[in-house]
């Protein structure tokens, strides 16, 4: 397809009008036209006034004449999605795959197995989402914490309760393949074109069920509140994996775990697998007034039905740390994201709307193996320290600690509420946030705050609210795996997906999933399909 870029158009212009552009910027004769379409809209405002810069794609009744209009302009180029091509293996599997984790790298990596007509089994430790929903809902009204039904664990993973972000930096050719997937079971149409596109918590949920039931569908199956607890080899291969439900036979297993598996992180050290500390990132939620932040972003022409709603992506070096916002919920809450008893952890989502009066993000500074000796238990057994400090300054019943920003910068311990109210299901409390982190660190999240207000207006006003603490913005730890994506220590074990370190967020997390499968099926052949 033929596709025009950098149309930039005034807030007033329809995408209609954009289009007629695209055609006479790309030399197309009106009447070779067949149609066009928004390939892809973005906002940009850094010279005060927004204007929308559009990527038309142009479809001509001779499909065959598109290349040769490329280049007629410098923003005029071709271009085409080639399909998925897979090369079937030949090695006989005597078992079917094991996949395990039921999170988007889990989800992509079982669908394409099942389209090969592999039937993989699925393992999840959590229940499905009906249930899911309930243990959350229940807990967000101040039951009990279940530990394997909750914001981490259950049927979608993590980014279920999310804004369903799909941005993603890998630059991928599968990630076209993952949109495609997605925009088949539900999501919104508008992930095709969206500079920065999310589905949101609640259509996300719909799109994961989906999934899930074409993958049964083909002949996958999945089993729920099923845990993994070992690993068993043979000949210095993976011959089974031990779990909940007793042994299960497996030649060929997919690591798929969450960044908060830490009990699996524990048994894969304990059998001697090599770990390796990677970095995250630590720090808590910061809210404002989502109206605060698009008159800050958009200016004068905040508000304007045209525009999206306002996001940002801020960051600052201090020293060899990076202070950076995470996960930008526009209109969003602040979500109860703990996963073990005792410990308070935060996270943000989104609906797909994104009406909410807050708008929320993680603020958090980076930490390495340098900070743990290259040790990854260290590094989960530091996060657990946080979230212990949070659970006990918040009360002891998961309650989060909370503190305004300008309290914060003062070291004050103050919760001086204004305009900007909480949205913490559990409630929240006053503490001295900066007491629960070591002092190099909060003191790197009190500049990299101050830098932030100069970066976008309003964004250190002293009512803004910081609640915490964010402990889960990626794994702490990397499995090892080879070129070929096969644990290097264990052949038939292959780590993916953001638990295991080789992804951040719900499109890395998915293409990780198609990688691991792809290779699955270019070198063996599915059981008794010779």
């Amino acid at each position: 397809m033929l596709f025009v870029r950098n149309i930039r158009m005034p807030l007033s212009a329809s995408a209609e009008e954009a289009a007629q552009r695209a055609i006479r910027m790309a030399g197309v004769p009106a009447r070779l036209v067949a149609g066009t379409q928004t390939a892809k809209i973005s906002v940009d405002a850094r010279r005060g006034t927004p204007t929308l810069v559009y990527t038309i794609a142009i479809k001509l009744l001779d499909e065959g004449a598109e290349p040769a209009f490329a280049g007629s302009a410098p923003c005029v180029f071709f271009q085409t999605n080639p399909p998925l091509e897979l090369t079937p293996g030949t090695q006989p599997l005597e078992t079917r795959p094991v996949v395990v984790g039921l999170g988007p790298a889990g989800l992509f990596c079982g669908l394409l197995l099942a389209k090969q007509g592999f039937r993989p089994l699925i393992l999840e430790r959590g229940p499905q989402m009906e249930q899911r929903m309930q243990a959350i809902h229940a807990f967000n009204e101040g039951g009990p914490l279940d530990p394997n039904a909750n914001i981490q664990f259950g049927e979608g993973g993590a980014g279920t309760f999310s804004d369903g972000k799909l941005t993603t930096r890998i630059g991928d050719a599968l990630c076209g393949e993952v949109t495609r997937l997605l925009l088949e079971h539900g999501a919104p149409e508008d992930i095709a074109w969206r500079q920065k596109p999310h589905i949101g918590t609640d259509r996300l949920q719909a799109v994961i069920r989906s999934l899930r039931e074409e993958i049964v569908r083909l002949g996958g199956e999945v089993l729920f509140n099923t845990r993994l607890t070992g690993l068993e080899t043979k000949n210095g291969r993976l011959s089974a994996v031990q779990t909940t439900a007793g042994a299960i036979p497996a030649q060929v297993a997919v690591l798929a775990v969450g960044h908060s598996a830490r009990d699996t992180f524990e048994m894969l050290r304990e059998q001697g697998l090599p770990l390796e500390c990677k970095p995250f990132s630590v720090g808590f939620r910061a809210e404002h007034l989502q109206s605060d932040i698009e008159l800050g972003l958009y200016h004068g022409a905040a508000g304007h039905p045209a525009l999206p709603r306002g996001e940002y992506q801020l960051s600052h070096h201090v020293g060899d740390r990076c202070v950076y916002t995470f996960c930008m919920c526009p209109g969003g809450q602040v979500v109860a994201a703990a996963s073990e008893e005792g410990g308070v952890v935060t996270n943000g989502m989104s609906y797909h709307a994104r009406d909410g009066k807050n708008a929320n993000a993680a603020v958090v500074i980076s930490v390495d193996g340098r900070d743990f000796g290259g040790d990854p238990m260290r590094a989960i057994a530091f996060q657990r320290e946080l979230e212990r400090a949070a659970f006990r300054a918040g009360g002891g019943d998961y309650t989060a600690p909370a503190e305004t920003l300008g309290s914060f910068l003062q070291g004050q311990g103050k919760l001086e509420l204004g305009r900007v109210q909480p949205t913490y299901s559990r409630g929240v409390a006053a503490a001295d946030l900066g007491s629960l982190l070591p002092d190099e660190l909060a003191n790197g999240l009190r500049t990299g705050l101050a830098a932030f207000g100069r970066k976008l207006r309003g964004y250190d006003a002293p009512d803004t609210l910081l609640t915490g603490l964010e402990t889960r913005t990626s794994s702490p730890v990397r499995l090892v795996r080879g070129e070929e994506l096969e644990c290097l220590a264990l052949p038939g074990l292959y780590p993916c997906g953001e638990g295991a370190g080789y992804a951040g967020g719900i499109m890395s997390a998915a293409v990780d999933g198609l990688r691991v499968a792809r290779a699955i099926v270019q070198r063996f052949a599915p059981v008794n399909e010779l």
